[in-house]
């Protein structure tokens, strides 16, 4: 997960995705082999000699001005998050990998989750691990799960193996592509500000050997955060519903985040909704104990050099 490398990767990509149309330049000379800009047409959009952008998309040159970046970033019309994806790896440096501890949710997370009976709710990792979930979020994402499956770190579901290699959660979504998509996107953000992180980079090639759709759509280089996006859900209980799906961070843990569904009151969707939560087992046992990870405990108890802790499957 070496900067240079994934910089290069990144220039290339993008670059690709750019018609010389696009940006006001008429198709001259040879025919093209690929229908995006050549180095040579974005140097020149940029007002940078061909051969520095040459040695910085082969990794060659490195300290590239935050203004060279912002002129790449203009002329390959990177948006806002993709910019800042830009900057990082080109001030990345080669650092070794590291495994951090377990995730885990504290207990003002997990009551905020208890108060939330009547949304579909949970909590996610930086590898979009499935640290916590109510009832109604259970049933509604993974009712073919255990539900207590995200209270044991080396158990947790993994939202993108759920989309991308369980036949159940692919199902669920009406416009499995789009949800592919915006899933990938997000991972490369996320890999983008912990180049280090090693169970994100096994994620990363344990997906891309699995899927070849996972590894066409990670080769794509897109970026996006998960917000807000509204999504149509085939649910083998309450048919179809429309929810919108927006994410949020968690005060005092910034690399979780509180991803919620809803929907408009009284719509059809939020009738759904309450059809599925009147569905809900009445035996939530296991979401009233709230019982904390006891294997992150147990790392965290560890003393140090007696072992390092398997991540999340």
């Amino acid at each position: 997960m070496g900067g240079p490398g994934r910089l290069g990767e990144f220039l290339r990509a993008r670059r690709a995705q750019v018609r010389p149309a696009d940006v006001g330049l008429a198709a001259r000379g040879p025919r093209r082999r690929v229908p995006g800009l050549r180095r040579e047409e974005l140097a020149l959009l940029a007002g940078v000699s061909a051969s520095y952008y040459t040695r910085l998309e082969q990794g060659q040159s490195r300290g590239a001005s935050p203004a060279v970046l912002d002129a790449i970033a203009t002329a390959l019309r990177l948006d806002p998050n993709e910019r800042d994806h830009l900057r990082r790896l080109a001030e990345e440096k080669p650092r070794r990998a590291t495994r951090p501890r377990p995730e885990k949710v504290t207990a003002a997370t997990r009551e905020l989750l208890r108060l939330m009976g009547g949304v579909p709710a949970l909590v996610q990792g930086r590898r979009t691990d499935v640290l916590a979930w109510n009832p109604l979020g259970h049933a509604l994402l993974a009712g073919h799960l255990d539900p207590t499956s995200p209270d044991r770190a080396a158990d947790r579901p993994n939202t993108a193996r759920l989309v991308f290699l369980d036949p159940h959660v692919r199902e669920l979504y009406a416009d499995w592509p789009r949800k592919a998509r915006a899933l990938v996107a997000h991972l490369r953000l996320a890999v983008g500000r912990h180049p280090d992180d090693a169970p994100l980079a096994a994620l990363i090639g344990e997906l891309s050997v699995r899927s070849p759709e996972f590894a066409a759509i990670w080769a794509d280089h897109r970026i996006r955060a998960c917000d807000a996006a509204a999504y149509e859900l085939r649910h083998p209980l309450v048919g179809p519903v429309t929810l919108t799906q927006q994410s949020l961070d968690v005060t005092g843990s910034p690399e979780q985040t509180l991803i919620v569904f809803t929907a408009p009151a009284g719509s059809p969707s939020h009738h759904a909704l309450e059809l599925l939560a009147r569905e809900v087992p009445q035996d939530t046992a296991w979401w009233d104990r709230g019982q904390p990870d006891r294997s992150a405990g147990e790392a965290e108890a560890r003393p140090r050099g007696a072992g390092i802790a398997q991540p999340g499957r």
